[in-house]
C-alpha cells in the first residue's frame, strides 16, 4: 500500500497579520490622548493608560468575543413553575461589566465633581467600548440616570448612592443588600416609538398622589433596555399626563415587583446585551418630579445617553480603523504592503480623518457637559450640539465600518474577526434614543427656540479663520434663515453644521494635514461621494502615522 505523504509547505501560513493584541488602546491613539490634555482631563492620563492595557489585552478581546457568541437567555420561570423574569449572560460579560464599573464607566463624574470629569469619562468609554459595545448600555444609562435621581433626592438619594459605588452585583435582591446597584429605562411602546406622548401605560396612585409616592403601572414597553437592572426610569400616563416612574425589580418589602418579560429581542447587533419586551400589572413605580411633566423630567437622562450613543459610534470607528491599519501594514500584495499602496493609503487616511473628526466633537461636547452648569454658552452648546453630534457621527459609523471591513478583504468578512461584530453594531446608535429624524429636527427646535444656542454654535466655527469653513458658515446662514423649507431640509441643515463644525474644531486642534485635508474633501468638495477619494495633494503619509501608535 502506499504511504500517504504530507508537504509540509502546504499548511505553512504566510502573509497573514498577527492578531492584534496586547497593546494599549489609549496610547495608540494620539489624537486621544491630545483631546484629553485639551479639554481639561489631563488628570487622567494615568488611569487611561491602564483601562486601555486592559482594553488591548487578550483577556478582554476574548471576553467580547464569548459574551457575543452565547448571547443572553431568558428564564421565565424557575423549576418549580414560579414567575422569575430573570436574565442569564455568559460569565465574561459580567468580567466585562464588572471591569467597566470598577473603571466608574458608570458614575465617575458624579462621584469626582471637578472640572474635566466628564472628558475622562468620555475618554475612558471610548477606549473601553473599543472591547465590545453591547455591555455599555446599563453602564451608560446608569451614569445617565444618577443625575435624575440626584435632582429628586427624596425619591432617588439611596438609589443614586448605591449606583455610584465602584463594584458590581449582578444579583437580583433587596436594594438594602446590594453592594451596588445598575438602571435601566423603559420609554418606548408598541404604537408609538419615539413619540412617547402617545404613551398608553396608566399609573394610578396607590394611596396618595405627588412627587415620592408609589403608583401602580399597567401597561408594556415594547423596548426596556438591560431588563437585569435594579430599577428602571419608565414614562406612564398618570391622572395629569405623561410622567417619570422609578420602577424597582425588588420592592422595599423585599418582594418582587410584577416585571412579566414577555421575550427578549432577537436583534441586528448588539447580541450580548438583553433588551426586552416587558409587561406591566398593577407594578409599582414611585413618581419622579410632577405629574405631567414625565419628558422634561427624562429629557436629562437622554441628553447623556445621546452623547454615550455618539461616543460609541465614535468608538466603533475607531476600532475599525486600527483593525484596517494593522491589517495593512502587515498585509501584502503585488511586492508591497498594503499600507504602502496608493489607493488604500488614500482610503486608509480618508477612515482616519472621519475617526479624528468624530473623536473632536465627542470630545467637544463632553467639554461642555462639564461646564454647562456654570456657563450659559457652554449650556447651548450642550444643548444643540449633543444632538448634533448624536445625527451625524452616528450616521457616519456604518459608512466608516463597512469601508474599514473592505479593507481586509475576505478575512473582515468571516466571524473569527472582529469586523463582522463591529459592523452589525454600527446602525444601532443613529438608532437608539432618537433616529435620525428626530435628532435633525431636535437640532431645529433647540434653533427656534434658543436663537443663542445657534449663534454659539456659529462663534464655534467662525474663530477658526480656514477660507472653507468660512464659506460653509455663510451657506449655512442662508439654510437656517429660510423659514419655509427649513423642516423639509432638516437632515442638510444638521449635516453642514456637523462637518463644519468638525472642520473647526480639526482646524484647532489637529496637525495642519490632518484638518487641511478634512476641510477640503467635506466642505468644498475637493472629495469623491465615497471614502478613499482625496485629492492627490494631501499629505497621506501623515495622516495614516498619526492615526495609529501600534
Amino acid at each position: 500500500m502506499a504511504t500517504l505523504k504530507t508537504d509540509a509547505a502546504r499548511n505553512d501560513v504566510t502573509n497573514q497579520p498577527p492578531p492584534l493584541v496586547g497593546y494599549n488602546v489609549f496610547e495608540g491613539d494620539r489624537a486621544l490622548a491630545a483631546a484629553v490634555e485639551r479639554e481639561g482631563a489631563s488628570f487622567a492620563a494615568a488611569r487611561l493608560r491602564g483601562i486601555g492595557a486592559e482594553a488591548g489585552s487578550e483577556e478582554a478581546i476574548a471576553a467580547g468575543f464569548a459574551a457575543n457568541e452565547r448571547p443572553p437567555a431568558l428564564r421565565s420561570h424557575d423549576r418549580f413553575g414560579n414567575r422569575i423574569d430573570e436574565v442569564e449572560f455568559d460569565p465574561r460579560w459580567h468580567w466585562l461589566m464588572q471591569k467597566a464599573t470598577s473603571f466608574g464607566l458608570h458614575c465617575s463624574p458624579w462621584r469626582e465633581e471637578r472640572s474635566g470629569a466628564h472628558v475622562a469619562r468620555a475618554a475612558a468609554f471610548y477606549v473601553w467600548s473599543q472591547v465590545e459595545a453591547g455591555h455599555g448600555c446599563p453602564i451608560s444609562m446608569t451614569y445617565a440616570a444618577i443625575p435624575v435621581l440626584r435632582a429628586h433626592r427624596h425619591v432617588g438619594a439611596e438609589w443614586a448612592e448605591r449606583m455610584g459605588a465602584l463594584d458590581y452585583d449582578p444579583a437580583l435582591k433587596s436594594f438594602s443588600e446590594k453592594r451596588s446597584g445598575l438602571c435601566g429605562m423603559g420609554m418606548t411602546e408598541k404604537q408609538g416609538g419615539s413619540d412617547v406622548r402617545a404613551n398608553t401605560t396608566q399609573a394610578v396612585p396607590e394611596d396618595h398622589s405627588g412627587s415620592g409616592e408609589p403608583y401602580l403601572l399597567t401597561g408594556h414597553k415594547w423596548f426596556c433596555s438591560a431588563p437585569m437592572c435594579d430599577a428602571f426610569l419608565v414614562l406612564a400616563q398618570a391622572p395629569r399626563g405623561l410622567s417619570c416612574f422609578l420602577l424597582p425589580r425588588i420592592l422595599p418589602d423585599e418582594t418582587r415587583n410584577v416585571f412579566a418579560i414577555q421575550r427578549l429581542k432577537d436583534k441586528l447587533g448588539n447580541r450580548s446585551n438583553a433588551s426586552c419586551e416587558v409587561e406591566f400589572k398593577d407594578t409599582v413605580g414611585f413618581l419622579i418630579g410632577e405629574e405631567g411633566r414625565g419628558v422634561q423630567t427624562i429629557i436629562e437622562m437622554v441628553n447623556f445617553t445621546r452623547l454615550d450613543c455618539v461616543n460609541g459610534s465614535a468608538a466603533l470607528m475607531r476600532q475599525a480603523l486600527v483593525q484596517a491599519l494593522h491589517h495593512a501594514r502587515y498585509r501584502y500584495a503585488f511586492g508591497r504592503a498594503l499600507i504602502d499602496q496608493p489607493l488604500m493609503k488614500n482610503v486608509l487616511a480618508d477612515l482616519a480623518l472621519e475617526s479624528e473628526a468624530a473623536l473632536a466633537l465627542l470630545m467637544r461636547v463632553a467639554r461642555a457637559a462639564d461646564r454647562a452648569a456654570s456657563d450659559e454658552r457652554e449650556a447651548a452648546i450642550k444643548r444643540i450640539g449633543t444632538a448634533i453630534a448624536k445625527y451625524w457621527v452616528c450616521k457616519r459609523a456604518p459608512m466608516v465600518v463597512a469601508e474599514a471591513l473592505e479593507c481586509l478583504g475576505g478575512n473582515g468578512y468571516v466571524e473569527e474577526s472582529v469586523m463582522p461584530r463591529l459592523y452589525r453594531e454600527a446602525p444601532l446608535n443613529s438608532i437608539w434614543e432618537g433616529s435620525g429624524n428626530v435628532n435633525a429636527l431636535d437640532v431645529l427646535r433647540a434653533m427656534q427656540k434658543t436663537p443663542d444656542a445657534l449663534e454659539a454654535m456659529f462663534g464655534e466655527m467662525v474663530g477658526a479663520g480656514d477660507v472653507a469653513i468660512v464659506g460653509a458658515l455663510h451657506r449655512l446662514r442662508q439654510e437656517a434663515s429660510d423659514a419655509e423649507a427649513v423642516e423639509l431640509r432638516a437632515r442638510r441643515i444638521v449635516e453642514e453644521l456637523a462637518l463644519t463644525w468638525q472642520a473647526a474644531l480639526l482646524q484647532r486642534t489637529s496637525i495642519a494635514p490632518v484638518a487641511d485635508a478634512f476641510a477640503r474633501s467635506r466642505l468644498t468638495g475637493d472629495g469623491g461621494r465615497a471614502l478613499g477619494t482625496l485629492p492627490a495633494s494631501v499629505d497621506f503619509d501623515a495622516i495614516v502615522q498619526r492615526a495609529f501608535a501600534g
